[in-house]
């Protein structure tokens, strides 16, 4: 079962003035052409190595300037991405949890072809330290690749309300596995990876691409809540709303008996203009497949979260304060993958 990417054409319309209750979203995106592909360049199993090695970071707060400083300086034994050329190019990322908004994420440089990067970089946040206190530093390790295929090497998460502040000192920490502790709740229903990017008309070259794309690549979920012992046959569904004809309708191949899928699977939605991105609204949702019905097992809803779409009331523009930072990234950083892992929720 190859990993498939999907095209998906939209010509998004006005919106009309006076609209008809329940008839307005229909027509609001057509879809002039369908094709599933396989796309080589995103087969493969991208961020599956084991987490390994150390990380060495100081951490300070400047009273003076009102400023949260992360000494990143260096890494040892980092985990082989590439294992025949024997090579990893590692970054170092940090977010102040529990926002993942774009004000909240720092990354050093990339350092070529090395296990053992040596960084000597100082991230910083303009943050006032009784804001700072109530929140943690997640700080990760990751392999850059230059189609976006970024795999996580490992990570440390530090509650800074129990952080000892006299100690400035350079220190080794070992990474773990990717910890679900920010997203864990009386709601747990598991976490999507994925990344999106959107390529506005024409930044690549003359009309190239003719109409704005919005790329969305579902890496893989984590923790699915287990409805029977066998464990869950998963698969992600894609609309664009306000889309309601089910024309921008999308899935995943079914992964079976596992509660942590890897998809790897890319949808490119063409056809946005910059101004579209305001008023629509990606949802993906996870369900477990049986014969008979599939069970919703949750979902994410990524747009600007206002309740409104081209002037309309909706309920479904209802995104969460992290869901609403990952797609202003992506609307700031164009032609630019923005990862993220966000948890699923009911809709």
């Amino acid at each position: 079962e190859s990993d498939t990417a999907s095209e998906i054409s939209f010509q998004f319309s006005k919106h009309k003035k006076t609209p008809s209750i329940g008839s307005h979203s229909s027509d609001m995106a057509s879809v002039s052409s369908v094709s599933g592909s396989v796309l080589s360049v995103y087969s493969g199993d991208f961020g599956s190595v084991d987490a390994q090695g150390t990380v060495e970071f100081a951490l300070d707060y400047d009273e003076k300037n009102r400023e949260f400083q992360v000494h990143v300086s260096q890494c040892k034994d980092l985990a082989v991405v590439d294992e025949k050329k024997g090579r990893s190019d590692p970054y170092v990322k940090t977010y102040l949890l529990p926002d993942k908004a774009r004000m909240g994420k720092r990354k050093t440089s990339v350092k070529k072809r090395t296990v053992n990067p040596i960084y000597n970089e100082v991230l910083r946040y303009k943050i006032e330290k009784m804001v700072l206190l109530i929140q943690k530093l997640n700080l990760s390790v990751w392999h850059n690749d230059p189609l976006g295929r970024n795999s996580f090497l490992g990570e440390i998460e530090i509650d800074l309300a129990s952080w000892d502040w006299s100690n400035r000192k350079l220190n080794w920490y070992p990474l773990k596995p990717r910890s679900l502790s920010a997203v864990n709740g009386a709601d747990h229903r598991g976490v999507m990876n994925l990344s999106i990017k959107y390529v506005p008309p024409g930044s690549l070259g003359p009309k190239n691409p003719p109409s704005g794309e919005v790329h969305i690549w579902v890496k893989d979920v984590k923790d699915l809540l287990q409805l029977r012992p066998s464990g869950v046959d998963s698969f992600v569904k894609c609309y664009v709303l306000p889309d309601t004809s089910k024309k921008s309708y999308q899935k995943t191949r079914v992964i079976k008996r596992d509660t942590n899928p890897v998809f790897n699977h890319t949808i490119v939605y063409d056809g946005f203009h910059t101004e579209d991105l305001k008023d629509a609204c990606v949802e993906l949702t996870v369900w477990d497949h049986e014969k008979l019905t599939n069970h919703f097992l949750g979902g994410i809803r990524l747009g600007l979260g206002t309740g409104l779409s081209y002037g309309i009331s909706v309920d479904w523009m209802d995104s969460t304060q992290e869901e609403v930072a990952f797609w202003q990234e992506m609307m700031s950083a164009t032609n630019e993958w923005i990862e993220g892992l966000l948890p699923l929720r009911s809709l």
